[in-house]
């Protein structure tokens, strides 16, 4: 539950969301690649993975929202959330800090199962960074405690895809695919 409102902490977190390497780009990418991915398990991983990434989609969302609900106009203006508001009011927009809109163009699949799970280990480690810098400006204890959960499972996610890197190699060395 967010205590105050903070529209520059909700303006770092849209970073989080709608970020290159945000989450709204790890779902629909994970979620992309599955359809290519030759391995079941591996297939079934990208599934999990990316669902889970859609609640740090709505996370993040219910976060931005809290904060920018009963900010005052000038604190939206300070914060350079002021075309934010007057385009969205207090609902999350899948775009970076700067006001980017999120792009398809993110989406990091090539078809290529081991370039693939790579490409997604180095993108929950970016998340991972992203999260640590943005922790860095709050002293919100319930935002904080969120970030801390999100940054876990973006090293979570790593490591299981480093398994299924494993697991791809395996696979291609037996000519499976």
């Amino acid at each position: 539950m967010v205590t105050r409102p903070d529209p520059a902490m909700a303006r770092r977190l849209q970073m989080l969301l709608g970020g290159a390497s945000g989450e709204f780009t790890a779902s629909t990418t994970y979620l992309n690649q599955r359809y290519c991915m030759p391995v079941s398990c591996v297939r079934a991983l990208l599934t999990d993975i990316g669902t889970e990434e859609l609640s740090h989609v709505e996370m993040l969302s219910v976060m931005i929202t809290g904060l920018l609900q009963g900010a005052s106009i000038d604190e939206i203006e300070a914060a350079g959330m002021s075309c934010h508001r007057a385009s969205y009011g207090c609902c999350p927009f899948p775009m970076d800090c700067a006001g980017n809109p999120w792009t398809a163009a993110y989406v990091g699949t090539t078809g290529d199962p081991i370039a693939d799970i790579t490409n997604d280990m180095a993108a929950e480690e970016k998340a991972r960074a992203g999260y640590e810098g943005v922790m860095q400006f709050t002293k919100d204890e319930n935002i904080y405690n969120a970030l801390v959960f999100l940054r876990e499972r973006e090293v979570v996610h790593f490591q299981r895809f480093g398994e299924a890197l494993n697991i791809l190699n395996a696979a291609k060395d037996k000519g499976l695919f």
